[in-house]
């Protein structure tokens, strides 16, 4: 049978679409220390205020805000990428075995670096696993090996993995009399579902209950009973689909078709996924819960992956609007150098910023608009420092 094994003979470019869609992603992730949702406290009048704190928020089960999309997009660009590096690596002779020993390495270094960036602050160890970089790092090798297959056999393992993912939650039993309070969640919490939805309620749903055994095998403070987040380890199953959906993008980015065809490809794709997503939340189904990372979000998250992709590659490749593109690259190219100085620094930078510059020079505005103009100069230095890395082509890899 043939593979999809790409066999470039020189090493691509890199695809400044794609980049700068991964900045927009981590500009979205690093821009949470503009604190809109103090601000809208501040002036509870303002629409447009609420909107923002919306939007920079996650929301607390069903449904989708900005906020959201943001793990999603940086999962599915790592599939996009994925035949480039390939392609990359091949060109400059690397074996089969060289690169799967390097892919699963990759792997694991992602895996336990996103363990580490939850512990940290902690004087003691917490082995937790809905850490961004760990649930990509969970599934990376099953998603390199499936970037040798066929495209069709991509999509076979795309439906199997959600509709297993799918019938797994919904054979485990949902009880109604269930306990919430001890799992963190108030009885009339507005977001509990019934009937057959409510297989997929917070803290009371299978990936839960792997949790609770997974969880309590690692050396913790305390026993392990629920996460206040709803977040689960299991997630990485249905993420590694949302990986599977860029990896088939990424596909049809290196195809022949011509680049309008591809963007076409895009919007369609986006489109049915959006549709599918939201008719399966809508008829109880599968609720769309990015928290749990349900099949039917992996489908209505994606659609909006696929979409965004078709945006930047229309106005990028397409248009060549390039140069307006290039803040977004700049931190699209260094994205885990982002990823660890917005998790381990953003506290430093705030309060030294006030230090040195006095702690009433971000009132320019006023007192409601503080954390705004605060938290901008934090995403400045951000910048600045990853321009500095740009300019001397230091780019951090895994």
């Amino acid at each position: 049978m043939a593979t999809n094994t790409p066999t470039a003979k020189v090493p691509p470019g890199r695809l400044t679409s794609l980049d700068a869609y991964r900045g927009l992603v981590m500009f979205l992730m690093m821009a949470e220390v503009l604190r809109c949702c103090r601000v809208a406290a501040a002036v509870p009048e303002s629409g447009l205020w609420r909107f923002l704190c919306h939007h920079q928020s996650h929301v607390e089960w069903i449904g989708c805000s900005l906020h959201d999309l943001i793990q999603p997009s940086f999962s599915f660009i790592v599939g996009v990428a994925l035949p480039f590096s390939i392609s990359s690596r091949l060109a400059r002779g690397q074996s089969r075995l060289q690169m799967s020993l390097h892919a699963f390495v990759r792997a694991l270094a992602l895996a336990l670096l996103g363990v580490w960036l939850r512990s940290t602050g902690s004087s003691q160890t917490n082995w937790t696993f809905e850490d961004t970089l760990t649930q990509i790092g969970l599934g990376y090798g099953v998603l390199f090996l499936l970037g040798f297959r066929p495209v069709r056999e991509q999509w076979i393992a795309l439906v199997l993995i959600l509709v297993g993912y799918w019938a797994a939650f919904a054979l485990y039993p949902a009880r109604p009399d269930f306990d919430y309070a001890k799992v963190g969640v108030a009885k009339d919490w507005p977001h509990l579902l019934t009937g057959f939805a409510a297989h997929w309620n917070k803290n009371s749903n299978l990936a839960w209950a792997f949790d609770t055994w997974f969880l309590n095998l690692f050396s913790r403070p305390k026993p392990f009973e629920f996460n206040g987040g709803g977040y689960a380890t299991l997630s990485f199953i249905p993420t590694l689909g949302t990986m599977i959906l860029g990896l088939i993008a990424g596909s049809v980015i290196r195809s022949e078709r011509p680049a309008v065809a591809k963007v076409k490809w895009f919007i369609v794709a986006g489109l049915i996924g959006l549709g599918c997503g939201a008719l399966l939340g809508w008829t109880g189904l599968c609720p769309v819960v990015k928290r749990i990372w349900t099949p039917s979000w992996t489908l209505f998250s994606g659609g909006w992956c696929l979409l965004l992709l078709a945006g930047f590659y229309a106005v990028i490749e397409l248009w060549g609007w390039k140069r307006l593109a290039f803040p977004l690259v700049v931190i699209g190219m260094n994205s885990i150098a982002i990823y660890c100085l917005a998790h381990l620094f953003e506290g430093f930078i705030l309060k030294n910023l006030k230090t040195h510059l006095g702690q009433d020079v971000f009132k320019i505005f006023g007192d409601a608009y503080e954390p705004l103009v605060h938290g901008a100069a934090v995403v400045a230095v951000f910048w600045l420092i990853l321009y500095w890395m740009y300019r001397r082509k230091i780019f951090l890899r895994i």
